[in-house]
């Protein structure tokens, strides 16, 4: 299977590394920053790095031929129409919250501003609205009492995401497509930023 890579800083260098160890080909790495950490690791890994023209939009001629499946990790770029037109299977990102609640940016840090006990991660396929996409997968996980923002992503949100990805791609390996269950919009919730 042939992925092409689109993300940037820890969480993007983390999944690179776990799709290095998972049997796959990664095609291409695509990042909105030449310098960003995502790129120097593609870079010493030996795969090409392409950077994004607009950096809030990933376009066709940015994804590699013949890719199978687009990921995005810790990308704030909308992947566009001609872009998941591009790849067999289309595309996938991993979200820290059970979708579709606290769609948008900072998920985690609404997590903590509500109260929720509950947590967890959502694999979603893109699509033309922000993180509205089908899930293909998706996991829960308890909120510590006092954890803050920071602490529930590095001890939970960030491995969840890792294992759900690995999860789906395993289940396209096997069955030739991705799994997908209709978000309820019912229980959807938009975050404004919290700036």
């Amino acid at each position: 299977m042939r992925i092409t890579l689109v993300g940037s800083r820890h969480f993007g260098v983390t999944t690179l590394n776990m799709l290095r160890e998972h049997s796959v080909s990664i095609a291409r790495v695509v990042v909105a920053d030449a310098e960003d950490r995502l790129a120097a690791t593609a870079r010493a890994a030996g795969i090409e790095v392409v950077v994004q023209a607009n950096p809030k939009l990933v376009v066709a001629s940015e994804i590699a031929p013949d890719t199978d499946l687009i990921i995005t990790a810790h990308s704030h770029a909308r992947i566009g129409k001609d872009a998941l037109a591009a790849a067999r299977f289309g595309g996938i990102g991993y979200h820290p919250s059970l979708l579709p609640r606290h769609r948008g940016k900072a998920a985690v840090e609404w997590t903590i501003k509500e109260g929720d006990p509950i947590a967890g991660g959502t694999i979603y396929h893109l699509a033309d609205r922000m993180d509205a996409g089908a899930i293909a997968a998706q996991e829960w996980c308890f909120v510590r009492k006092g954890e803050t923002a920071r602490e529930l992503w590095e001890r939970a949100l960030a491995p969840l995401g890792l294992k759900l990805l690995a999860d789906v791609i395993d289940y396209v390996k096997v069955h030739k497509a991705l799994p997908a269950k209709v978000q309820d919009e019912q229980f959807a919730t938009s975050a404004p930023s919290l700036s």
